[in-house]
């Protein structure tokens, strides 16, 4: 089939596809949610705002379960290391999690003001807290963890979760937090009408505006130098056996922009995240809903695009020490396994993507108030 560096290479492209999959289909209801408060006004605006994504909240979450299984599978050693030091955090996000089938199954369960009210902000909070630490472990990927590995292979993590919250954590969590707001208010854009419709349209303005400066504001952050990223010294077979320790790194990559001068075409991303943005800002101006949608979509794929293309072929860099430095070369399954993967990826993902169309086809259609009314106890 294919050689042991080509699969490495297969599935680097391939998680990364899972993990764009994943922000872009529960990007927007996790936006929608966390507009909801807003753009609802009424009891029956706010249900509205949870029947357009009610169809798909909960398969648009198998993206993420997905790429973490995937994870497993083709970077055991990445995922042993990301899922026991960012222990506290992974479980801040599973209990946000945990509210959203519980909200969406019980909130219109009685007819009282206060317990909907409450479930609704329970919803705001589940899609708040995710979306701006995944934007801060990606901002902390960029800075290296304190990750290190001993003669046996076994990771150690000296960090805490408070470290995270660092000031470039926090600015990539904001600029996570404004592009899944986004995509969620041009997904409300197209899927309402009237006065939510309305309101989406201004605050999907307001959010592509902080989208924007929060994104570039990022990259000219590592762009000054302001973090230096990390770079390899040495050269390897990457067709030899697996060893994070059998390589020479260090902190010389300025603001990670080595790949991008050496991989002219890399810096397509960063130019379609802000053409994006500005799509959405454009569009969403304008009341063209479909371009705004298409538009805060490209955003997020040029947004993980830059960071993926900056951090290759580093998956998790540490900064305690960088020969720990874990890589897409030497933190991957075997030769076998990768292959056997590829095959079922090959058979399933195309079925998956397939039922996924079918279901967002039969399911189209604009929600409104009206609707809620003619239905008052078979909707959320």
């Amino acid at each position: 089939m294919f050689d042991y560096e080509s699969l490495k290479l297969i599935w680097w492209v391939l998680v990364g596809v899972l993990l764009i999959g994943f922000a872009l289909t529960d990007g927007f209801d996790l936006g929608a949610a966390i507009l909801m408060p807003i753009v609802g006004r009424t009891d029956n605006e706010r249900r509205v705002v949870i029947n357009t994504i009610a169809p798909h909240w909960d398969g648009n979450q198998v993206w993420l379960i997905t790429a973490g299984g995937a994870m497993f599978a083709a970077w055991p050693m990445v995922y042993a290391a990301a899922f026991s030091g960012f222990y506290w955090a992974m479980l801040v996000v599973l209990f946000a999690l945990f509210v959203r089938p519980v909200g969406f199954d019980y909130r219109s369960k009685l007819e009282n003001t206060q317990w909907r009210q409450a479930w609704d902000w329970g919803l705001f909070a589940g899609a708040v807290v995710p979306s701006v630490v995944f934007g801060v472990a990606f901002g902390n990927l960029l800075q290296g963890v304190p990750l290190e590995l001993d003669n046996t292979l076994r990771a150690s993590y000296h960090g805490s979760f408070w470290q995270l919250l660092n000031p470039f954590g926090l600015l990539a969590g904001i600029v996570s937090f404004t592009m899944l707001a986004l995509h969620g208010g041009t997904w409300l854009m197209m899927r309402t009408e009237g006065a939510i419709s309305q309101r989406a349209r201004r605050a999907s303005q307001i959010l592509a505006l902080a989208f924007l400066a929060t994104f570039i504001g990022a990259g000219v952050w590592l762009w000054m130098g302001g973090i230096n990223g990390f770079a390899l010294l040495s050269s390897f077979d990457a067709n030899a056996a697996l060893n994070p320790l059998a390589k020479e790194v260090a902190q010389t990559n300025v603001g990670w922009m080595t790949n991008y001068a050496q991989y002219p075409m890399t810096k397509l991303a960063p130019v379609i995240g802000i053409v994006g943005g500005l799509m959405a800002l454009l569009s969403s101006t304008s009341g063209r809903s479909w371009v705004a949608f298409l538009g805060s979509s490209l955003a997020i794929v040029g947004t993980l695009c830059t960071a993926g293309f900056a951090l290759f072929p580093f998956i998790m860099p540490s900064s305690f020490d960088p020969a720990a430095s874990l890589t897409m070369w030497d933190a991957v399954s075997s030769h076998k396994t990768l292959g056997i993967m590829l095959v079922a990826a090959c058979i399933f993902v195309p079925i998956i993507l397939t039922y996924t169309l079918w279901g967002y086809v039969k399911m189209w259609g604009k929600v409104t108030t009206a609707h809620i009314n003619d239905n008052p106890h078979g909707l959320y």
